[in-house]
């Protein structure tokens, strides 16, 4: 597939609220995923993004999610999420505005890196 084709599919499955589909479909074996912040700012593996993102959806509920692009440059894409969200342990509901940057090797995702709007 080519970046294009893998960029529609995985916002096609994002849009549908497929989210960790999107991710076990497309991340490479050694996939390294990076956040902005938090304690587990950079995850290794399938394994380690896969725990990242149970957490976050047992940390957080989810109200609304936009997913706008895919934004193409060779072998990268990016993707903007904005998400109303409600933090379970707080209470707190605030909006969340991130993109996050795919970087593609021999069609798998081999990094994955979310910037936040703050």
């Amino acid at each position: 597939m080519t970046t294009q084709e893998i960029a529609h599919d995985l916002v096609a499955l994002c849009k549908a609220g497929k989210f960790d589909e999107s991710g076990e479909k497309y991340w490479a074996d050694d996939v390294i995923s990076v956040e902005a912040m938090g304690d587990n700012a950079e995850s290794h593996g399938k394994a380690a993004a896969r725990a990242k993102g149970e957490w976050w959806s047992n940390a957080h509920e989810v109200h609304d999610v936009k997913v706008e692009g895919p934004y193409i440059n060779g072998d990268a894409f990016a993707v903007r999420f904005v998400m109303d969200i409600t933090v379970k342990e707080t209470g707190q509901r605030h909006t969340m505005d991130e993109v996050a940057l795919y970087q593609l090797k021999d069609g798998k995702i081999a990094e994955e890196r979310f910037l936040y709007a703050m």
